[in-house]
């Protein structure tokens, strides 16, 4: 099988390219980033045909989407037709202690919606996230807020990121859902016990963020040293030097066998993830061009039963030490197995 034609984000689309961009990665989240390297991967996805690009509000408090949106800014009128842009609203961090909370109450999900829109210079944004649920408010009352904004034309459709399968069900009374945003990959596959199920019963796109394992599931893992200097990574238990060190030699059996294929780890990754489901979308991000092209060569892997079935061998459920987040990390997520 291959996974090079295009897959529909929701019931009416639209159809776009398989692998996504998360441009997480266009700050300085996992290392440092500036204007010109921006420019430049944004210059080699649109040259890959990748169309859709995953940003946030918070994703180097806006820079992440000024330099989207400064990008397009430069392509002149055909801008608004290169890219479907997805982007979030609703986490808070308090300026003085940097402590994170959530707000979903439709005042300010408008005032951080219209901020996007004149980060990015674009009119409506296709696809709007909840970032994170704020639980005090019932979800069916967030979607009917989102739904003003689909009808005064700041939005085109609905997202929900990292909720539980019961969520998007009960938001789905209200107005289709065109896709539910969640960490997925070999080294982390709770959305398998129901989140990838109900995705695919009620047509809603299931977009993968970090879909080679925030670096393990890839030829080049970021080295301890690198893991210790990142906020995210020093405290998150994957990355802690005894689970780090685990992961690195557990993974090092799947990179012998991309090897072994003929094949780059990180495209073997994102293959093995397309097959779980025609519903499912990878965004995998990065700061380099060609890590990019080996990214978007995955969609091009022959791949079959068999391959499956091995790597599943050397990667079962189960396989990574460590959480996907430290406890700080776990406030907001909404977990359900």
């Amino acid at each position: 099988m291959k996974y090079n034609q295009n897959r529909k984000l929701g019931k009416t689309g639209p159809d776009i390219c398989p692998i996504g961009f998360g441009a997480m990665s266009l700050t300085n989240f996992y290392g440092p980033c500036n204007d010109m390297q921006a420019d430049k991967i944004l210059n080699k996805v649109l040259d890959l045909g990748i169309n859709h690009i995953d940003t946030s509000n918070v994703y180097g408090a806006g820079t992440s989407e000024s330099r989207i949106g400064e990008f397009l800014a430069k392509q002149g009128k055909q801008k608004n037709n290169l890219f479907f842009i997805a982007t979030k609203a609703a986490i808070c961090r308090d300026p003085e202690t940097g402590v994170r909370s959530f707000n979903n109450t439709e005042r300010h999900l408008e005032e951080e919606l219209d901020k996007s829109l004149v980060r990015l210079g674009v009119d409506s944004i296709d696809l709007f996230y909840i970032h994170r649920r704020d639980p005090k408010i019932p979800i069916e009352e967030v979607t009917e807020s989102l739904v003003k904004f689909i009808k005064k034309g700041k939005i085109k459709s609905i997202g929900f990121s990292e909720i539980a399968p019961t969520s998007l069900k009960r938001a789905s009374k209200i107005h289709h859902i065109a896709a539910v945003q969640s960490e997925y990959s070999l080294s982390t596959r709770s959305p398998e016990m129901g989140l990838v199920q109900e995705c695919k019963n009620l047509g809603t796109a299931l977009v993968a963020f970090s879909p080679v394992g925030r670096s393990f599931l890839t030829d080049s893992p970021l080295s301890y040293d690198v893991v210790k200097e990142l906020d995210f990574t020093k405290n998150n238990p994957r990355f802690l030097e005894q689970n780090y060190m685990q992961n690195i030699i557990l993974t090092d059996k799947f990179r012998e066998y991309a090897n072994d294929l003929g094949v780059k780890t990180a495209s073997l990754s994102l293959a093995w993830l397309l097959s779980k489901g025609e519903h499912i979308i990878p965004i995998p991000g990065t700061r380099s061009e060609k890590h990019l092209d080996e990214l978007v060569l995955s969609k091009d892997i022959e791949i079959n039963d068999t391959i499956i079935s091995e790597i599943e061998k050397i990667l079962p459920i189960g396989w990574a030490y460590g959480d996907r987040y430290s406890d700080a990390q776990w406030i907001g997520p909404e977990r359900y197995c």
